[in-house]
């Protein structure tokens, strides 16, 4: 198990939240991803895997939602 925390800018609502959740959701190995919605500001989403899932992986899901991972921890 695996746990990834990454920092995208841009998201402002619920809609927002869903849309990264659906994208990250669709990575293989992925088993959760929670995220914590800063309206205006830095938002944390929390992916849980089967196994290490790249950074670059992630950062293309957020991209293909239309919003930017800032930083992540991994």
């Amino acid at each position: 198990m695996s746990t990834t925390t990454v920092s995208i800018s841009g998201m402002t609502c619920g809609h927002c939240v869903d849309s990264v959740t659906e994208e990250i959701s669709a990575i293989e190995g992925v088993q959760n991803v929670e995220v914590d919605l800063n309206k205006g500001g830095i938002s944390t989403a929390t992916v849980t895997s089967e196994r290490d899932i790249e950074p670059e992986q992630i950062g293309e899901a957020v991209a293909e939602a239309g919003y930017v991972v800032v930083s992540n921890d991994a």
